[in-house]
């Protein structure tokens, strides 16, 4: 099934079950109910299981689609890491793989961080992977040849 597209991410066990209609549900560790599946869900759920089980990502510190109120409305932001304190500190985008990622794709996750104020933005289509790490007082942002382990955020 094309939704199941093998990924550039690590390998885990999903559980996935039919609902009506042979739609497919797969479920979600962070928000704890089976949630449609999607190609953009299958990228989400692959990657919250590389961060947590590869990079040493607290689960109890991830949310997944976190709303956000920008310019009147209300968007929500596919992952969001917080810290200890509760503050947000990374913004992850997620693209089904068949999606490019372009320039586009960071305008949004930019426009998301004007609201959360995060240090660091990724974005991934299950395929490619991108860090960025905000330097808020230079104004720039410098792209990692990696995903930061937790402890190096």
């Amino acid at each position: 099934m094309e939704i199941l597209t093998p990924l550039n991410l690590p390998p885990f066990e999903p559980k996935i079950k039919y609902t009506s209609g042979d739609k497919m549900s797969i479920f979600d560790i962070l928000r704890q109910k089976y949630v449609a599946l999607t190609p953009e869900e299958w990228v989400r759920q692959h990657f919250i299981h590389y961060l947590i089980q590869e990079k040493g990502y607290p689960q109890n510190l991830l949310a997944n689609e976190m709303a956000i109120t920008l310019n009147g409305t209300t968007k929500r932001c596919d992952s969001v890491l917080f810290d200890g304190q509760m503050k947000p500190k990374v913004i992850i985008e997620y693209k089904a793989p068949h999606v490019t990622i372009t320039q586009k794709v960071f305008d949004q996750i930019t426009r998301y961080n004007m609201v959360l104020h995060v240090e660091y933005l990724i974005v991934s289509n299950g395929l490619h992977h991108y860090c960025c790490k905000i330097d808020k007082k230079e104004s720039r942002y410098t792209f990692l040849k990696d995903i930061p382990a937790y402890e190096n955020l």
